[in-house]
């Protein structure tokens, strides 16, 4: 895998016999690349795993994004409530679908979450408060 993130053009494993190990070469050399498919399949899951590492809140509807984030701001379900106009209920429902999606249990964890993201988000644009 990270031979490959690194720009390596082929990836063989170690039991290849030598008629296929010259085929690879060859084919490497013709300027194509050349994966093994069970570690093509194994690395592909883990680019994607890394992916949605990077993006926790892919999950989320645009309206839990959005909830994350005033709950990061430190809002309670009431303020929550009041700047969305949704009922205070509707709120609690939206943040127990956000913890479930996130894996969490307690909105101090959600909040982090939330500070850390906007934190990144601000050092990747370069916007300053």
């Amino acid at each position: 895998f990270e031979a490959v993130m690194a720009g390596a053009a082929g990836y063989v494993l170690k039991q290849i016999h030598g008629s296929d190990l010259v085929g690879a070469v060859r084919t490497v050399a013709s300027g194509q690349s050349l994966l093994d498919p069970r570690s093509t399949a194994r690395m592909l899951q883990r680019i994607r795993a890394r992916q949605e590492k990077k993006d926790p809140l892919k999950g989320l509807t645009e309206q839990e994004r959005h909830i994350l984030e005033l709950i990061g701001e430190g809002l309670t379900n009431r303020q929550i409530g009041e700047r969305l106009f949704l009922a205070e209920k509707t709120v609690k429902n939206y943040i127990s679908s956000i913890f479930t999606k996130l894996g969490m249990s307690r909105r101090t964890q959600a909040a982090a979450l939330a500070a850390q993201l906007k934190a990144d988000a601000e050092r990747d644009h370069g916007h300053h408060d």
